[in-house]
């Protein structure tokens, strides 16, 4: 599908030098991720609903069950692979000076199309944590542990469950490479978490161009000097073409 990309757009692109993107569930939805966040079977697991099972009430009470969930959906993310839009952004890294992707997805994907250095806002599935030490472990080739390997106490997914706060520092990492770039992209996200959602405002406040790809308006839309409507895997490889 050919899409309208304005002249201004790739000018932009073509002189940029410090890009953020940031980017949300409509992107790995296109690779098949359920986004947990819609009807039917999605919003339950075993009769709990999402927000329920995936929170940090729910790992103080009943860590078991809370991994039974995350094994389930590592499960699930295992045949998956990257998209077009994964990949293009994967490309702008090398293309950019001062490069900086912000992704609110947990899945690992970006990483899987070849995207380094990746900061992840609410974590990964395939990392494991330790609740002490706070010592991490890889799952994406090995298997769960069964204990911290470190300190011998329990480890938990290495993810931001609802009631939880980011991770130290990754937020703030985050703002101050928004208020520093020039270009701004808002990819396959509904813009109405926080803090993640504040990006976008923060680079426009610094002068940079905000352009907002996703296949209708949000909240956002407003704020940015350009909205593409549209898939992000057919919307992102056209853009710098």
């Amino acid at each position: 599908m050919q899409v309208s990309i304005s002249a201004e757009l790739r000018r932009r692109f073509a002189e940029a030098r410090r890009v953020l993107v940031l980017t949300g569930a409509g992107v790995s939805a296109e690779s098949g991720v359920p986004t947990f966040r819609g009807g039917g079977n999605t919003a339950v697991w075993k009769g709990i609903p999402f927000d329920v099972i995936s929170s940090g009430a729910m790992l103080e009470r009943n860590l078991p069950a809370v991994w039974e969930w995350f094994d389930y959906r590592r499960g699930v993310l295992a045949s998956l692979e990257p998209n077009p839009a994964h990949y293009q952004i994967a490309r702008w890294q090398d293309r950019f000076p001062d490069f900086t992707l912000v992704t609110q997805n947990v899945d690992g994907l970006h990483q899987k199309a070849g995207s380094r250095n990746v900061v992840e806002l609410h974590g990964n599935v395939w990392r494991a944590r330790c609740t002490v030490c706070r010592m991490g472990h890889d799952m994406s080739e090995s298997a769960r542990p069964d204990a911290c390997p470190s300190c011998g106490n329990s480890v938990r997914p290495d993810v931001v469950l609802f009631g939880e706060m980011l991770p130290p520092g990754v937020f703030e990492f985050a703002a101050n490479k928004a208020a520093e770039c020039d270009l701004c992209f808002v990819i396959g996200t509904s813009a109405i978490v926080y803090p993640a959602a504040g990006l976008p405002a923060i680079a426009k406040d610094a002068g940079a161009f905000v352009c907002e790809v996703n296949p209708e308006r949000t909240p956002l839309s407003s704020l940015c000097d350009e909205v593409i409507t549209g898939k992000a895997g057919e919307v992102v490889p056209q853009i710098g073409l």
